[in-house]
């Protein structure tokens, strides 16, 4: 069976891909052992958000005084949210399956191997009992979570991210290893739903790689709401439900009913014959160009497999990167220069482009614009009490390189500013476009003028 493209992994990147290069007119094959949508959708974005925009209705609820609205003694019901992720899971996927076969993409369900790469490029697919041949191959093989050595963890129940989407029993007490986007998502999740939660961090700030200013005001804000934080401390044995935790040479021991270990990602490159291509590393991933193509001009790499940047949204925008290249669009390569980082706490927490850390790290001079969200009148409206911030950075010829934004909806304002990034665009040309009013959004332009 000879297809014009071979896809292993049918996460974003690789369902994006399939759909993209189908469209084309291209033949593809896309292979998936487990379920179409990958670890985003199965376990991960998705399921997570959920799961988070439950807790964040509870929160609403519970503070439903603060807007003149009664709501006595309000519960959750965690096997029924639990539920509803089911559904909502299922409903996407099914969605991405009438997708992919609207467009004619073979899908197979299974473990794909690569046996060879011949002489006239073709690649050699196995999947089953059945041989696959494609002249040209996307690897999308995704992440999976990293698992530290530490004492003790392996014979200990602890919880990845999959298992805590699979709880259908609240925990009293909850250890996070890791203060990373997982973690503190999980913690906020568990913190509204009344777990007494503590958080385990070896650097010294939660969310390393966002904005540090903005990270600490948000751990403030979790801290407020009784989060326990440990941070420059690092876990050196698990017995039971007891943490062992060390900082200057002093260790502590921290209990609680369950562990839920988040300490990050790694590519998934083994266990589908990959070693066959003998493909130039990167980091612990693939090494690739600008076009998604690996050392072998015929195989191409999306992803988390990269490990350059382990985003759903920046797999998808690889990937089709990635099938223009093939199609024979030889035009714009991948851009890495805004691609925004979320983290769906309640508030949230949204920043694209450089760091003021990253800025001062390279010697690259700056300015910075920043303001309180309060001075948006809707977010008042909506976010009573609610704390926020907007920071924007700037070059010394007035060009947006970075904007970082606390509170809600950040999530939702933070593209704003990365198309403004991606056009480098000065404060000048971001000043010309009207902004609606009265909305949150208007805060980038209320930051331009102060």
């Amino acid at each position: 069976m000879m297809y014009d493209v071979a896809i292993i992994g049918g996460g974003p990147a690789g369902y994006t891909a399939a759909e993209r290069a189908a469209a084309g007119g291209l033949s593809v094959v896309l292979f998936e052992k487990n379920a179409l949508g990958g670890v985003c959708l199965n376990e991960g974005c998705v399921p997570t958000k959920t799961l988070l925009y439950a807790a964040k209705v509870f929160d609403t609820v519970k503070q439903a005084s603060k807007y003149a609205v009664k709501a006595d003694n309000p519960s959750v019901d965690l096997g029924k949210i639990i539920a509803r992720k089911t559904k909502v899971v299922k409903k996407l996927g099914a969605g991405i399956k009438m997708r992919l076969a609207g467009h004619g993409v073979a899908c197979v369900s299974g473990a794909a191997e690569i046996r060879e790469r011949k002489p006239d490029g073709t690649v050699a697919i196995a999947c089953g009992d059945e041989l696959y041949e494609a002249k040209n191959l996307i690897v999308a093989t995704g992440s999976e979570a990293s698992i530290p050595p530490i004492p003790g963890l392996a014979e200990t129940g602890y919880w990845t991210s999959r298992e805590a989407l699979l709880s259908k029993e609240l925990p009293e007490s909850l250890i996070v290893i890791g203060g990373g986007v997982i973690g503190m998502e999980f913690a906020s999740f568990f913190n509204s739903l009344g777990v007494d939660v503590q958080v385990v961090e070896m650097t010294d700030e939660i969310l390393g790689g966002m904005d540090k200013e903005l990270s600490a005001l948000l751990r403030e804000e979790y801290t407020k709401k009784g989060i326990r934080f440990y941070l420059g401390y690092k876990v050196v044995s698990v017995n039971g439900t007891e943490v062992t935790v060390e900082k200057d040479g002093e260790q502590t021991v921290l209990v609680a009913e369950k562990i839920l270990l988040s300490v990050g990602r790694r590519p998934v490159t083994k266990g589908f014959g990959l070693e066959t291509l003998q493909l130039t590393p990167f980091r612990n991933g693939v090494a690739v160009n600008g076009f998604m193509q690996t050392s072998v001009p015929n195989v191409y790499a999306c992803g988390d497999i990269t490990a350059f940047s382990l985003l759903a949204h920046t797999a998808e925008s690889e990937a089709k990167v990635a099938v223009n290249h093939i199609l024979g669009e030889r035009g714009k390569e991948m851009s890495y220069a805004a691609i925004p980082a979320v983290v769906y706490t309640n508030p949230e927490i949204a920043g694209v482009g450089k760091t003021e850390e990253q800025l001062q790290e390279a010697g690259i001079p700056y300015r910075v614009k920043k303001i309180p969200m309060s001075f948006s009148g809707r977010f008042v409206a909506e976010n009573e009490m609610g704390a926020g911030v907007c920071k924007l950075l700037f070059t010394d010829d007035d060009r947006i390189v970075g904007a970082h934004l606390l509170g809600n909806p950040a999530s939702e304002l933070i593209v704003i500013a990365g198309m403004a990034i991606e056009k480098q665009m000065t404060a000048g040309e971001l000043k010309t476009f009207v902004f609606p009013h009265p909305t949150v959004g208007e805060i980038i332009k209320e930051a331009l003028y102060s």
